[in-house]
């Protein structure tokens, strides 16, 4: 087990940087500043320790956080590496496009296998995933429906007022042109009204993540699993970023990888690792991943350099590698070794992760539970948040306490339940 947090704790990190790596998330980082700073201070007082935060100035957004934990003063910085202007750009698709995005995305991953893959672990992902496959499909069919039906009342109405206007003048309506006429209006009524519903969906689409979740795996699977060009430099910027930090004055430089973030987090540090730039006598470099979502991507056809990047980090001394996920989220792949199941565990060697759960229902009250089972998104985000019984995983001791990840966590057992055999198809890794 770990440190018993009731009992004396060592006091070897006095100063701290953080990078938090957010998952695909196109709003401004300032929410996670908030979100920091109002679950900090609920945790603080259920905890019994303080602390607080302040805004930095600067081209980086980030925050300072001073804290008191078990009798010791904590200083540390945080930062986000934004990535959301990428996620922003990936989003400008219109309606058709986003059409266009679902065929393409479903297509890669049930005709690659990957699909009926991720379903062998665990359901809960690879629903959200569909979510938006029939959130969308149901709305095209409902836009359908109510278009076809406005052509229908449209027409009807229209060949009863020209057939009474006609009969009042002895003649009667019909010929082929007026039949012409009729189903070109029809058809107009049909993609008129069908567009407007398409619209006031996605004018309602923060609420119905339906648009959202589609863009998200959209951006994740465009290329097969290989990472764009975009996105390629700016983790090049962020392994940079880091690498700096490294040579910094402080006692440990912590990355923080959340959702989409975990995987990005992963080939973040095994750049900066394998470009020799972890000094030995360095800070100690730590990386918490939570609510991961490795396999929808490492799963895919051209994943090799994702693959290659879990195989080679899994081994390394440098780091302490923690992957915290919980089966009640039901957007990450709970207890899922994202090496192992990624099928590039080495035979010998593999240090990391050491995976085991936030037990949402054993950590958080049965009133929390029950106000917060159902609301997934939310429940996607609280291990950033504060829970009403922490055991030994809480985000601000972590983030703010006076013990680096590997002290923190010497010597605990990875959770029982915890699935570490290979499931992926697609196992070849970038040379």
């Amino acid at each position: 087990m770990a440190h018993d947090p009731s009992g004396p704790q060592p006091a070897s990190v006095k100063c701290r940087r953080v990078f938090y790596i957010p998952g695909y998330d196109p709003i401004h980082p300032r929410r996670y500043r908030e979100l920091y700073r109002t679950e900090s201070a609920a945790q603080a007082g259920i905890s019994g320790y303080e602390i607080g935060i302040s805004p930095r100035s600067g081209e980086r957004y980030g925050w300072d956080v001073a804290a008191r934990m078990d009798g010791h003063p904590v200083q540390a910085q945080v930062e986000v590496l934004v990535w959301s202007d990428l996620v922003r750009d990936s989003m400008s698709n219109g309606i058709g496009a986003t059409y266009l995005q679902l065929a393409r995305t479903a297509w890669t991953y049930i005709g690659s296998g990957t699909l009926r893959r991720l379903m062998w672990m665990r359901k809960g992902p690879v629903i959200a995933a569909l979510y938006p496959v029939a959130m969308l499909l149901g709305q095209a069919l409902l836009a359908f429906v109510i278009g076809a039906l406005a052509g229908t009342v449209v027409t009807r109405a229209l060949d009863w007022l020209a057939g009474l206007a006609l009969g009042l003048f002895g003649a009667t309506a019909g010929g082929a042109v007026w039949s012409v006429a009729l189903s070109l209006i029809w058809w107009a009524c049909l993609l008129g009204a069908g567009y407007a519903v398409l619209r006031w969906f996605k004018a309602r689409d923060g609420k119905l993540f339906a648009y959202y979740l589609m863009h998200d795996y959209a951006h994740s699977c465009q290329l097969d699993g290989a990472y764009p060009d975009d996105l390629e430099a700016r983790l090049a910027e962020f392994t940079d970023t880091i690498a700096r930090a490294l040579n910094d004055d402080v006692d440990e430089v912590l990355v923080v990888g959340h959702s989409s973030g975990a995987h990005l987090g992963v080939s973040i540090l095994a750049d900066l690792i394998r470009q020799n730039r972890a000094p030995a006598n360095g800070p100690a470099l730590s990386f918490l991943s939570l609510g991961q979502v490795v396999p929808m991507v490492s799963f895919l056809p051209k994943a090799d350099r994702l693959r290659a990047d879990l195989h080679y980090l899994c081994q390394r001394e440098e780091l302490t590698w923690i992957d915290v996920t919980a089966p009640g989220d039901g957007c990450a792949f709970a207890l899922c070794d994202p090496v192992a199941v990624s099928g590039v565990a080495p035979e010998r060697g593999k240090r990391w992760p050491l995976v085991f759960s936030a037990a949402f229902t054993q950590t958080l009250s049965e009133e929390t539970w029950k106000a917060l089972r159902w609301r997934f998104f939310r429940l996607h985000f609280q291990y950033l948040c504060a829970f009403d019984r922490p055991r030994d995983y809480d985000y601000f001791r972590i983030t703010a306490g006076p013990m680096t990840l590997g002290e923190r966590y010497a010597g605990r057992e990875p959770s029982r339940s915890r699935i570490d055999v290979a499931v992926s198809a697609h196992t070849s890794m970038a040379a």
